[in-house]
């Protein structure tokens, strides 16, 4: 029924407990898989140093999100998914509405994401990302609860744990 399914991810653990049901329905499926990773800054430049501090700032937010792919795709890879990892930046801008226009693009068949990741004040403020992918995209959409994360994606207190056979 799925033969393409994109997976948002952030590092955190909802998104880490994401990767891990993305790999099982993935396998179960036999469809392929594509994790994403958006870079979002909220960089205020200061003048003349601002403009330095913004570049290390957007080299290190590329580098976490290659580790964070890499591990993703590295998980499914370990359980025979075929796997890739996109990583795309958006310096402005709502980052549910670049996941809705990538599963569009990518022609996903089916959108696996955890309900809550790193985004701090602004959720309470504006809404989350899943939440925005929910009212806006017309691909179906499997949430994946962060309600109690302390244990990981399997219940078993491995924390966020990338472990996709559970």
């Amino acid at each position: 029924m799925y033969k393409r399914i994109l997976a948002p991810i952030d590092g955190s653990p909802p998104s880490m407990a994401g990767v891990a049901h993305a790999v099982r329905l993935a396998k179960d499926q036999q469809a392929s898989l594509n994790f994403l990773h958006i870079v979002h800054d909220y960089v205020v430049a200061d003048g003349r140093h601002g403009i330095v501090r913004y570049a290390e700032l957007l080299k290190d937010l590329h580098e976490q999100g290659e580790r964070i792919l890499a591990d993703a795709v590295a998980v499914a890879r370990n359980d025979d998914v075929p796997a890739e990892g996109t990583i795309l930046e958006l310096p402005m801008g709502e980052v549910g509405a670049e996941i809705a226009a990538y599963a569009d693009r990518w022609n996903a068949d089916l959108i696996v994401i955890g309900t809550h990741g790193r985004r701090g004040i602004r959720r309470l403020v504006m809404g989350s990302d899943a939440e925005y992918v929910v009212r806006t995209t017309t691909r179906p959409v499997l949430l994946i609860s962060s309600r109690d994360d302390r244990k990981g994606p399997g219940g078993d207190g491995r924390r966020g744990a990338l472990q996709a056979g559970q």
